[in-house]
């Protein structure tokens, strides 16, 4: 079985393929060959992945070019579909970029897959198209309220998608999940950005009043619940998926600065995001009880060691950090 992965040089996309390409085989014996596509946008790099690997092929290219997506899907039996923008200060600043690769990379995608017949589809998205959650927990059947250009842009994204099966039949799954977090994620996003920079001795910026709310994911406990939507879920449905572990930018912040060896002194605290959802969250009760899904990861541990790979991969992000497009005037990390 041949699978297309879009956007997997990237930090969750990649961990996906280094999973079912690992010891193990996480993917079972069916996976015979993985092609990746991606246009190694800022956010991307082939060092995530082992190129020596014969059952990996890498082809550089845009999701929007329906020519080469075409070639790609006449070769793939399922697609695993990562690629997009996904930084939300960047979308607040400048949607185009969004809207082309989201919305529009999605649908050419989707057009392929039909031509093609290939399938599962599986779409990843976000729990960010639910909006801000006031209280409780959204499930799959709630109305989607996104706020942020980027959240309107995935929620655009899912809805297309899922009609291909209505209208179509295609085998469409789609998945949303909570915040990731784990090595490899470029270091623009909080995690990322506050250990690189206390470690590089700078300080780190703080939105608001720091009361903002997340539900924390390992990558790999997003990615093994990705694999079993290919594997298990079935057609036209959304699943949920989440960490299981809620904190406000302030509990987290005081954890990076303990595990950096840093004060409060070395925090900045900026103004606050224009539409900053305050909380989100999601129930993934769907995915435990049809797919066996459970996280795996204790956070605290997780962190730990997340934190350790970065202390240890300066070669790894140093450069990224160097080559990044500077980020929009005022804007500080995407939660």
């Amino acid at each position: 079985m041949n699978l297309l992965v879009t956007g997997a040089a990237g930090f969750i996309g990649s961990a996906y393929v280094r999973m079912l390409l690992g010891p193990g085989v996480a993917g079972g014996p069916e996976i015979g060959r993985v092609t990746v596509l991606d246009r190694l946008t800022y956010a991307g790099t082939v060092d995530n992945l082992d190129l020596t690997d014969p059952r990996l092929r890498f082809v550089y290219g845009d999701i929007c070019d329906a020519g080469l997506v075409g070639t790609l899907m006449a070769d793939a039996d399922q697609v695993v579909h990562f690629a997009a923008e996904s930084h939300v200060d960047r979308s607040i600043a400048a949607a185009g970029e969004f809207v082309r690769t989201n919305v529009q990379g999605t649908q050419t995608l989707l057009d392929a897959a039909l031509r093609h017949g290939a399938g599962p589809f599986v779409h990843v998205s976000t729990d960010e198209v639910y909006g801000s959650v006031e209280s409780g927990s959204r499930a799959e059947t709630d109305p989607l309220d996104p706020n942020s250009p980027y959240a309107a842009s995935k929620a655009a994204s899912d809805l297309i998608a899922l009609a291909y099966h209505r209208t179509h039949g295609l085998d469409v799954r789609v998945t949303r999940c909570t915040n990731n977090y784990g090595p490899r994620q470029f270091p623009e996003k909080v995690i990322p950005l506050f250990v690189t920079n206390l470690l590089d001795g700078g300080d780190v910026p703080l939105y608001g009043d720091g009361t903002n709310r997340r539900d924390w994911l390992h990558v790999e406990d997003h990615c093994a619940g990705v694999d079993l939507v290919r594997a298990l879920g079935r057609p036209g449905e959304i699943y949920n998926i989440s960490g299981g572990t809620e904190l406000t930018n302030t509990r987290l912040t005081e954890m990076l600065l303990d595990a950096c060896g840093a004060d409060w002194g070395r925090v900045r605290h900026v103004p606050d995001r224009k539409g900053h959802d305050r909380r989100y969250s999601i129930r993934d009760d769907k995915a435990r009880d049809e797919l066996g899904y459970r996280p795996r990861h204790d956070f605290e541990r997780g962190l730990a060691e997340t934190v350790e790979w970065y202390r240890r991969n300066r070669d790894w992000w140093e450069p990224l950090k160097r080559r990044a497009p500077a980020a929009p005037a005022g804007a500080g990390h995407a939660v």
